[in-house]
């Protein structure tokens, strides 16, 4: 627990809540702006935590439980959030943009409980450079979100037209276009994991 990478994986864990406190008023730029710093802090510790404990040879059975539910946690925590203050909301297509953030947090936990369940066989499933890409586009999709928040504002509310211009509102779309891509990319990587886990239920 009091190795480095565990510290840091603890620290995404808690910085979650005021990752949410700073994300709650949609309209509050200043506060996205922050939210974002934050978020991309929380991305660089996931990366530091790995990278620490692989060249200190310090791998425990601790970081290696926390730091998936970490990553889970806060990506749950940020696509809810951006959800019910209407930032999964977009021109035209309006709501539809939450079935992709719904399609992400579903693999999630299907996945975790998978792995529990293949963990349990003693069968070890290695992440693809599918997963790695998925993971990439989400963080890039939820990152831009926020971003746009700061940049832009709260987006656009209506469905139909008057809505502004693409350069008006491009951060936002990077984020949703980064958001479907990253749900596509979780259906087929999901499916890889199931069509594996599947072959040790009989």
């Amino acid at each position: 627990m009091t190795s480095l990478p565990n510290i840091l994986t603890l620290s995404r864990i808690f910085a979650v809540p005021l990752l949410a406190f700073f994300l709650w008023w949609p309209e509050w730029r200043a506060g996205y702006l922050i939210g974002f710093v934050l978020y991309c802090v929380i991305a660089l510790t996931d990366f530091l935590d790995g990278y620490l404990a692989r060249a200190q040879g310090t791998v425990s059975k601790m970081g290696v439980f926390l730091d998936p539910i970490a990553d889970k946690i806060m990506v749950a925590a940020v696509i809810l959030v951006l959800t019910a203050q209407g930032y999964l909301r977009g021109p035209y297509a309006g709501d539809v943009h939450v079935i992709a953030g719904l399609v992400i947090l579903v693999r999630e936990i299907a996945v975790s409980g998978l792995r529990e369940f293949l963990g349990g066989a003693q069968v070890s499933v290695p992440v693809s450079r599918l997963a790695k890409w998925k993971t990439t586009f989400q963080l890039m999709a939820l990152g831009a979100l926020i971003l746009g928040g700061a940049v832009h504002g709260a987006p656009c509310q209506s469905v139909g037209e008057g809505c502004g211009t693409i350069a008006q509102s491009w951060v936002h779309l990077v984020g949703l276009i980064s958001l479907w891509t990253a749900a596509v990319l979780t259906c087929i990587t999901g499916w890889d994991y199931l069509r594996v886990g599947l072959k040790h239920m009989d």
